[in-house]
């Protein structure tokens, strides 16, 4: 990839991070979101998990078919990157990359306990701040980044539709 791909792929995902905010999040929503992608991840025949955390507490946890206790693993490594720096794990290590480092090697982090590899997203509520992590694991990480927010988008336009 070259500089100028590596920042525009950096700008497309801080602008889907923008975009991307709730007007709130509570139980109930992680459920919807949770289901919305798990159909998609059905649709696509995808080997996934899909996992949501609130402040900490797993809300939602599905294992699709041909997906095994490794994409967990990789769920909870990515999820602690959000926790730790507010935004996707994908961006923070598409960051790492154009700066022509890795992750595992510069950040300080325990490579068993961080994963910047793309899959996680933050749960941003407006006016809050990030509440939580929707996650997927089992595909490639543009791919896992991909669905996820494929689903937040739907899950954003159902609730336009019922305001």
């Amino acid at each position: 990839m070259t500089p100028d791909e590596a920042a525009a792929l950096i700008q497309r995902v801080e602008d889907e991070e923008r975009r991307l905010r709730l007007p709130h999040f509570d139980n109930d929503d992680a459920w919807l979101l949770g289901t919305l992608l798990v159909g998609l991840a059905r649709a696509e025949e995808a080997p996934v998990v899909v996992d949501i955390r609130r402040n900490g507490q797993q809300l939602f946890h599905y294992a699709l078919p041909g997906s095994s206790a490794d994409n967990d693993a990789w769920i909870l490594r990515k999820a602690r990157t959000v926790d730790r720096y507010g935004c996707s794990s994908y961006l923070v290590g598409l960051r790492f990359a154009a700066k022509g480092r890795t992750f595992e090697e510069d950040s300080r982090l325990d490579a068993d306990t961080y994963a910047a590899h793309g899959g996680a997203f933050p749960i941003h509520v407006e006016g809050v701040g990030v509440v939580g992590t929707v996650a997927v694991s089992g595909l490639p990480q543009a791919e896992d980044h991909r669905l996820v927010v494929a689903a937040l988008e739907r899950h954003l336009d159902r609730r336009l539709e019922t305001v």
